[in-house]
């Protein structure tokens, strides 16, 4: 039923978009994503297994409305009852335009369905995420970002059920990015660090739990398509959250219709 569902708002979406002016056309973009190894919030989510994503993202007619469709995967056997499918309608925008203080935004909430769960069994749970970043405020080439996100179960009985879901709880996390300029023409080289604090997220301690440095970039080839590879390594703070150091790779094929 939720596939059908799905569908149909999906073929609504499309039809909608031929109905639109040139400029304000629904905009699509299908991603796929491998990662080594899958750090959700500083979690080895899929142990020593790799992972991949597929995702549509529709960009509703440039009015800062959008709904991203995932599904995620192990790169890998033991971990199917893992495997998930995540919708998200998310509204952004950017505030103080032209200032100092212009203030990029998305704001979302998550729905996870984990579909080989037994429904008993906390199969689905609730994910909101607070995103923002401040491209004017430090000199050029830097950018400050906080994300936080808050995740519970979405059944009411979940959290008193044996094998049931994680426990609720916030991730704090700081990032800074810097745009790297290597050579004319060509995407920078995007290089980050990011701190977290997490909050009873998982049954997990509160306390700082990892830093995590990386680099990427993208790059083009075609209008349409683009390749993504980064390369990134965890330092882990917090036993309850992660043991140990990680470094991984992403990879990711971009392409907007």
């Amino acid at each position: 039923m939720k596939r059908k569902i799905l569908l149909t708002v999906v073929i609504i979406l499309l039809a909608a978009g031929r109905t639109q002016s040139e400029e304000k056309q629904l905009g699509v973009t299908f991603d796929v994503t491998y990662l080594s190894k899958w750090l959700s919030k500083g979690v080895e989510a899929y142990g020593s297994h790799g992972a991949l994503f597929k995702s549509f993202d529709f960009d509703l007619f440039s009015t800062g409305l959008g709904f991203k469709v995932i599904h995620r995967n192990a790169f890998g056997s033991g971990y199917v009852d893992q495997q998930r499918f995540d919708y998200r309608p998310y509204y952004k925008g950017r505030l103080f335009e032209d200032t100092p203080y212009a203030m990029n935004f998305n704001l979302s909430t998550e729905y996870e369905h984990y579909p080989r769960r037994d429904r008993k069994s906390a199969n689905t749970t609730w994910e909101w995420i607070f995103a923002f970043s401040w491209p004017n405020i430090l000199p050029q080439g830097f950018t400050p970002s906080y994300i936080a996100h808050y995740e519970y179960a979405a059944g009411e009985n979940y959290t008193k059920q044996s094998g049931a879901d994680i426990p609720p709880g916030w991730v704090h996390r700081f990032i800074l990015g810097y745009d790297l300029k290597v050579l004319e023409n060509v995407e920078p080289l995007r290089l980050s660090g990011e701190l977290a604090y997490t909050d009873g997220l998982g049954g997990a301690e509160h306390d700082w739990s990892y830093a995590t440095f990386g680099m990427s970039t993208k790059l083009k080839i075609t209008d349409n398509l683009s390749f993504l590879p980064g390369i990134y390594h965890q330092i882990s703070m917090e036993d309850s959250v992660c043991t140990d150091d990680v470094t991984y790779t992403g990879l990711s094929m971009r392409y907007r219709f």
